[in-house]
Order: structure tokens, then sequence, then C-alpha cells
């Protein structure tokens, strides 16, 4: 099978790549390397350098021919989102069009797309969260990716793209850039290593789902023969707060300091919890890492 991943040099998209190459897949690479690295690509896949909003994007698929495209390329900062809303739509939207524009062109026979259950529900109402919950995005990030999916339903109806639609919870472990407000686990354990005394917004309350990046990239490896047509949350369905990760870290790293603690930022909500049990029927996925295992190894990763 032929498979384009978009994003495959970030930090799920690599992980993904490793697991269709793992697979025995043939995959090619589209990345414009402004967030992610070289180091994360693996030498067994094809790369190309490439702006997904820009025409080059044809020439790939002309190209590669994908069977499969798994479209993880995104501007993933909550906090760019609400400064600059019309960039994040520019990369989230209107670069997702042009990838489903071209994958109807080229006969795509499947389309797996990263989407969020952290940030797509928002302040709902209910909790846990299931696939029938009614969005309540509060960033334009979570607008971006709800609009994401429902542009994939519509190609899919008009066109017949079949795609699967995954929403992760809050993917963490080895690779996760340890800088800026994206992925707390990678923030603290940077920090906390360095012996640096790390700051948790929402004064450490927050409660988030936090899932496994091997898990999510075995996600997306089944999605590609299974779950026709169907949205899929990607999570574990266990509560933890934010305190609870600096805790857990502590722990594994030996760090001695208190947290510094702060009101939550613009955007951010007060808790993220989502159940798996579809995703269990329809790929019979359930996650195997469980949080202290990930931490130990995203630790082992950063250096010790």
């Amino acid at each position: 099978m032929k498979a384009l991943v978009t994003g495959g040099a970030g930090f799920i998209g690599s992980h993904v790549v490793d697991a269709y190459l793992d697979a025995g897949h043939d995959v090619a690479i589209v990345d414009d390397l402004s967030s992610g690295r070289r180091e994360n690509l693996n030498p067994k896949a094809r790369f190309h350098e490439t702006d997904i909003c820009t025409d080059a994007l044809a020439d790939v698929f002309d190209q590669e021919q994908p069977e499969i495209v798994c479209h993880l390329a995104a501007q993933m900062d909550v906090t760019r989102s609400v400064a600059d809303p019309r960039f994040d739509a520019r990369v989230n939207v209107l670069g997702l069009i042009r990838l489903l524009e071209l994958s109807v062109q080229h006969g795509v026979k499947r389309l797996i797309f990263s989407s969020t259950g952290g940030a797509i529900y928002g302040a709902a109402k209910e909790y846990p969260a299931t696939e029938e919950t009614r969005p309540e995005p509060m960033s334009p990030y979570a607008v971006s990716k709800f609009s994401g999916e429902e542009y994939i339903k519509m190609f899919g109806r008009v066109h017949g793209l079949r795609y699967v639609i995954l929403r992760y919870t809050n993917v963490f472990g080895p690779r996760q850039m340890p800088h800026g407000e994206c992925g707390v686990c990678a923030v603290l354990t940077n920090l906390m290593l360095a012996g640096r005394q790390p700051t948790l917004y929402g004064f450490g309350k927050p409660i988030r789902d936090y899932v496994y990046v091997g898990d999510v990239a075995r996600a997306n490896l089944l999605a590609s023969e299974k779950g026709e047509n169907q949205t899929l949350n990607i999570s574990t369905g266990r509560p933890t707060t934010v305190m609870d990760i600096f805790n857990a870290l502590r722990e594994v790293i030996g760090f001695e300091q208190d947290p510094i603690l702060k009101p939550l930022r613009p955007g951010e909500v007060e808790r993220s919890l989502a159940v798996n049990a579809r995703a269990a029927e329809a790929l019979g996925w359930t996650p195997t890492v469980d949080l202290l295992e990930g931490l130990r190894r995203t630790v082992a990763a950063m250096g010790r």
C-alpha cells in the first residue's frame, strides 16, 4: 500500500510514518519543516519538503500516486491561533481543502484526518465526551479542526471520498517539542530535567486525557483498513490533572522544586476527557501504554 503522510517530520506524524513502514507499506512524507524536524524523518520514506498550501503539493501527488493519505500537517498552537486566526485558517482549512481536491483527482482510496478531541469539545456540557457530543470550540484552532471535519464529510458525500476522522485527546511521548505551550508533558519534562521551575496554568487543576503517541500511530495504521467514514475518539478515558503530570515527572526525574501556579490562558478549557468505545469497536483499538510508562519513555528520550 502506498501512503502519503503530511506532517511526517512532526511529533505524531513521524511515529505514524514509522508504524506504516514497520507494517511493510510504501511511505512518502510531505512536510515544510516549519515545526517538523529533519531528525524525525525515517530514511526509508521518501521526503518532499513542501507546503501543503502551495501548488507544489500537486506535483507530489503526481509523483507518488498515494492510495492512503494520513493528514497530520497543521497549525496546532492554540495560543497562536488566538493571536493570528487567519494564519490558522490558511493552514488548517485552506491547506486541507487543497489536499481533499487532490485526493479526489488522484483516486485516493482513504483519507485519515488527525482532528482534536482535546480542543474540539471545548467546554461541552457532556462529560466525558463521546463522538455525539456537540463541539463547543473555544479557540480558532478548534474551530479550524471542526471545519476540517465538515469539509471531509462533504467531500465524502459529494465525491465519494472514503475517510476516517480521528479525534486525539492530549498526545504525549518521545519527539514532542519541549517549547512553547504545546505538549505539557514535553514542556514540563524539559524544564524539570534542566532544574528549572515550571509553571502550571489553571493552578494545576485542569483535567486532560493523555494518550501515548505510539498508541495514536497504531490507530492511524488500523484506520487504513477499518472505520468506514467514521469519527472516532482516540483517547484513554482516564482523567489526569496537570498537577498529576507534574507529580509523576517529579518522581521519575527526582525533581525537588514546587511549580509556579497561574490562571488558565485564553482558549484553554478546564477539563477534557473522551470516551474511546467507538474506536475499540470500529478499529479494534485500545490504548496499551499507561501514563507512567509513557512518561518514563519520554524522559528517557529527552536525555535521562
